[in-house]
């Protein structure tokens, strides 16, 4: 499997039997290059605009999710996991949802704009993944203390920071460099914009990947 960044919360999985992009952004509103994706599938964690740009995916046979629920979709089954943008049930920035998904044998769990931390059963769901993507800008999401705490309760393997300040983002949110802050160096590999990955190298490279575009 083949992940590429694509700016903010857009990520894109690359499998032997379809694509997949989370969250997809139009760049201009938010002050960073946009995302170039034919992906077949499109996961959509809530109806914001930075995170619901379907219309910049180039390819008009791709299927749109939007909804929790299971979603089985050219061999591949999602699961849209119920959770809230803000800590007051969602009457700030309304709800979100947590995908998990397997490609390629390796389990991926998005959280989308986490805002508050998801029930139990949530939690159970997604224990344990191999890849965790989560938002660590701070200011619509959790906080970095319940954030690292909801990392230590769910175990994953490897741990993806995302909806970050970077340069010329318009959006104000605190830098990478605060979630990271604590964390030994060892445990954090740099990996720039495309990473490539199988199973069997899976417990080569546990700890916390940064993306760079």
């Amino acid at each position: 499997m083949r992940i590429r960044w694509q700016g903010h919360s857009c990520f894109e999985f690359f499998g032997p039997k379809n694509s997949v992009i989370t969250d997809p952004h139009d760049g201009k509103s938010i002050g960073i290059k946009p995302p170039i994706s034919n992906a077949d599938i499109v996961l959509v964690s809530h109806d914001h605009f930075d995170h619901n740009a379907t219309r910049m995916i180039k390819n008009e046979h791709s299927t749109i999710i939007s909804q929790i629920g299971k979603h089985e979709v050219k061999g591949t089954v999602f699961e849209g996991l119920p959770s809230f943008h803000d800590d007051q049930q969602g009457a700030l920035r309304g709800s979100n949802i947590i995908y998990k998904f397997k490609m390629d044998g390796i389990n991926i769990c998005h959280c989308g704009d986490l805002g508050d931390t998801p029930s139990e059963d949530v939690i159970k769901a997604i224990r344990k993944v191999d890849i965790l993507f989560i938002p660590v800008g701070e200011i619509y999401t959790l906080s970095i203390p319940l954030l690292k705490d909801f990392i230590r309760r769910v175990e994953p393997k490897i741990v993806v920071p995302m909806h970050y300040r970077v340069g010329g983002i318009t959006l104000p949110l605190k830098t990478v460099d605060d979630f990271l802050n604590g964390i030994p160096k060892d445990n954090i590999l740099y990996v720039g914009n495309e990473v490539e990955l199988s199973t069997d190298e899976l417990d080569e490279f546990l700890g916390v990947w940064v993306f760079d575009r």
